[in-house]
């Protein structure tokens, strides 16, 4: 397929209209609309529902991942190209953009790290997008990301799948809140009136936990806290009670700070990476160095 038409599209699709396309690839909008059409035609389908925003159709998001793929491994072949060993600075070598998309627990504790590793070996940026681990597989399936940290186990087309291990997460709160909202432990009438705290709109962590304790859908008073360290600290000064990681709370538990609210009772969320079938030397190295150091870190 002409790559031209291929960077069209994923242009097209990405900010959103013909007109910005044509800006940022320099060329008429007339122009990008006649590279979709015979991209279109070549292989038979409609690629883009043309809308504001433009959306890509299934065919489309296909052709958006494979656009990815070819301009990533050109850049990969050009750094190896222009490599000089007797060049330290590598000047000429272009960087190479690798999207993803990772929870956001993921991205506080280990994950910056495998991505640390990996830029010691090559030329290469991130743009990490912070997505809830049961939503980042549609970011694969749009071609929007390259990568992910996933819940879920089954495979987007085009992509690998590998268990790094799980997360357990604890519903927790300060001894005061649940002497204030609990007196009479977690029955279901309390759970329902108790102040919750959660991540976002997207987070269903402390939802899920009350349906698995109670066997009901309750509707807590709930605040949204979007960020790890700021959640944390939430629940630390009586916010509300939420779901914290085990390896995180332990020696609160211990020094009572924080006590269960449930005693016993906790959620375990196993954590998959998929990836694009991709064997490019920078997603090989990022793949091992996302295993090494989440499976070090979810086994502490």
């Amino acid at each position: 397929m002409d790559p031209v038409a291929l960077r069209t599209l994923a242009t097209a699709v990405r900010v959103g209209t013909f007109e910005a396309a044509a800006r940022e690839l320099h060329v008429t909008p007339s122009a990008v609309s006649q590279r979709i059409k015979a991209l279109e035609t070549r292989v038979g389908r409609v690629l883009v529902h043309r809308t504001k925003p433009l959306e890509a159709t299934d065919a489309g998001h296909v052709l958006v991942r494979l656009a990815a793929q070819t301009e990533m491994l050109e850049r990969e072949a050009y750094a190896e190209l222009v490599d000089d060993p007797d060049d330290d600075t590598d000047a000429g070598a272009p960087w190479t953009s690798v999207p993803l998309a990772v929870n956001s627990d993921a991205m506080f504790d280990w994950f910056v790290e495998a991505l640390v590793s990996v830029r010691q070996r090559h030329r290469v940026t991130f743009d990490v997008l912070r997505e809830d681990q049961s939503r980042t597989t549609e970011r694969l399936r749009r071609g929007e990301v390259m990568a992910a940290i996933t819940s879920d186990p089954r495979p987007v087309p085009g992509c690998k799948v590998e268990r790094i291990g799980a997360m357990r997460y604890l519903a927790v709160a300060t001894p005061a809140y649940v002497a204030e909202h609990l007196p009479d432990g977690p029955t279901p009438a309390a759970l329902g009136r108790a102040p919750m705290v959660a991540f976002d709109r997207d987070d269903t962590l402390q939802h899920d936990f009350l349906r698995k304790v109670t066997r009901r859908h309750l509707a807590p008073p709930t605040t949204l806290i979007p960020s790890v360290h700021q959640f944390d600290h939430a629940v630390h000064r009586g916010l509300g009670w939420g779901m914290l990681m085990d390896s995180e709370t332990r020696e609160d538990l211990d020094a009572g700070r924080l006590v269960e609210i449930v005693p016993g009772r906790h959620v375990d969320v196993p954590l998959y990476w998929q990836r694009w079938r991709l064997e490019s030397p920078v997603m090989v190295d990022l793949t091992a160095a996302v295993i090494e150091h989440a499976r070090s870190w979810l086994e502490r």
